[in-house]
């Protein structure tokens, strides 16, 4: 890293002045945080913002060459792994959608499916989101209510050029998968069309300011994949835990034991898609169904495991079926790991405060808060205190002050999650979270991991390990699941690059486990490759 290199030289210079003029305020004192523990590399503070629901191809497909080297995007995607399937194998002529301003009409209808009754402006291919729904046009809810199943009509809502929102569940993506073939987003989708929609990456917030004069360099690992199948709450979980938890109510009598999810001879569990017709009965829940029942895919993840969204039993909590709390003696947590270690860290929440005291926004997400479901760390548990409002880490950030490592979870609105949060306006705020560690006084010495949750139900042309599919790493009956965005950010990079590594979520809890010699909280974690890789290419 030249520039640590050169910071070192200069600071021999800097001893005897230091002396005659010593630190008298809590930035000062902070910006010396990087005589800590190194998390990874030489960087001695992590940071990790966790985004919401999009895959690589969305976002990114179109990100192009970085320092020579070539992004695995949309020109790469071959057209096996691109045009999808009926629910019979058949390719489709055409897209069916049914976001109101995707339909035909408004938009003029240009191509025919007469064998599945489809009439649309859009063929059987990806499709830019932004050449019909631009960032300034008025398709985003209000801020205090979720907008109709499918969208709100331009001209008929706020400004931000938001899209319906689209299923993201545990077994419907295995479905969508498609043991690698990646090839029935649609069909197993509420959305079907959408799922296919990308974005120009290039006019994205977050890749104009990384191109922008003075930025920092950056790394994309363009084959980082969400740790587990489906949505939000399991993914956090996996952030944390590296597992899926175990709902302690679900055996026979239980309380929770009706929550057990069904599906058909596909692995399927739902009846109301457009475009699939379940072959026995289903039924949707949250759990994964019960062990023992008859199915043809003996892959079928089975058992009390909480795999679609719970609330948390401790408050703020939302409503719906709440998860008993976890046993962190039992299943433990890297809160749990970091904080045995006497390490100082933080999970910062879009607003905590408001929603710890009782009076949540209406976009605060209870299950986007996965500490909160762990004994230790519900109220009055003995960790509770590290879980904080996002205003302290950009407080931390610009003074200097932030702990070995931060987790940070944007507000709702803030966090690109389709349906609800426009996508242009939620990469305004990351470039924010960005420019305040990057222009902070511990710049040099953070690294910033920057990626999403899981794939919102959108389509991907890179298969997970898994399922049969040629991409190697590691993989269970859980996930990993459709590739998602992954960016590090440091001003102590001295190039910017492109790692082609096999990752998933997991592998930031491995690259903290092993730079601070911290035991793994799974197996997941045991055994994925961690960061190093990637940052040794920042560092040139």
């Amino acid at each position: 890293m030249r520039r640590r290199r050169l910071l070192v030289t200069l600071s021999t210079a800097a001893v005897t002045l230091a002396a005659v003029v010593p630190a008298t305020s809590a930035a000062a004192e902070g910006s010396r945080g990087h005589d800590g523990p190194k998390v990874v590399g030489d960087f001695t503070h992590l940071v990790v913002i966790y985004e919401e629901n999009h895959s690589f191809d969305n976002l990114y497909g179109s990100w192009g060459r970085v320092g020579g080297d070539r992004v695995e995007g949309l020109a790469t995607a071959p057209r096996a792994r691109t045009a999808q399937v009926a629910q019979d194998g058949t390719r489709y002529g055409c897209l069916k959608q049914n976001d109101v301003n995707l339909t035909s009409p408004p938009l003029a209808a240009s191509c025919s499916d007469a064998t599945n009754g489809i009439t649309s402006a859009f063929r059987n291919a990806p499709f830019t989101i932004d050449d019909h729904i631009g960032p300034a046009d008025t398709t985003c809810p209000p801020q205090d209510a979720f907008g109709p199943a499918n969208g709100v009509p331009k001209g008929q809502g706020l400004p931000g050029g938001c899209t319906r929102d689209l299923v993201h569940r545990f077994y419907q993506e295995q479905y969508q998968l498609d043991g690698g073939r990646q090839d029935r987003y649609v069909t197993g989708s509420d959305a079907v069309g959408l799922t296919m929609g990308t974005y120009d990456t290039k006019q994205l917030p977050v890749y104009r300011y990384l191109h922008g004069r003075g930025a920092p360099h950056y790394v994309v690992a363009d084959h980082f994949f969400q740790a587990a199948f489906g949505g939000s709450f399991l993914n956090h979980q996996y952030l944390v835990a590296a597992r899926a938890p175990v709902d302690t109510s679900a055996g026979p009598g239980g309380a929770d034991a009706g929550l057990h999810s069904v599906v058909d001879a596909n692995g399927f569990p739902n009846a109301t898609y457009p475009l699939y017709t379940p072959t026995g009965t289903v039924a949707d829940r949250q759990l994964t169904q019960a062990c023992g029942l008859a199915t043809t895919n003996p892959a079928v993840a089975c058992g009390d495991y909480a795999v679609n969204t719970m609330q948390p039993s401790s408050v703020p909590s939302g409503g719906g079926a709440k998860l008993p709390l976890i046993d962190d003696t039992v299943y433990p947590n890297i809160g749990d790991r970091l904080s045995d270690a006497g390490h100082d860290w933080n999970w910062y929440s879009g607003g905590w405060d408001k929603a710890a005291a009782g009076t949540p926004g209406f976009l605060f997400q209870f299950h986007h808060q996965p500490l909160n479901y762990f004994t230790n760390f519900a109220v009055g548990g003995k960790y509770r205190s590290h879980l904080r409002d996002e205003t302290e880490f950009l407080t931390a950030a610009r003074n200097g002050t932030l702990p070995t490592v931060s987790f940070v979870k944007p507000f709702g609105a803030e966090n690109e999650h389709p349906g609800y949060a426009s996508e242009p306006d939620g990469s305004d705020h990351l470039v924010d979270l960005l420019k305040a560690v990057t222009t902070g006084p511990q710049a040099e010495h953070t690294l910033v991991v920057v990626t999403y949750d899981e794939f919102g139900g959108q389509w991907d042309h890179v298969p997970p390990p898994g399922q049969g599919s040629r991409t190697r790493g590691v993989s269970d009956a859980f996930g990993p699941g459709t590739r998602i965005p992954a960016l590090l950010v440091s001003a102590g990079f001295d190039r910017s690059g492109v790692d082609h590594t096999v990752y998933d979520t997991t592998s930031i809890l491995a690259t903290v486990e092993r730079g601070l010699g911290l035991a793994p909280v799974a197996e997941r974690d045991a055994k994925v490759a961690d960061l190093r890789r990637a940052v040794r290419l920042g560092d040139g």
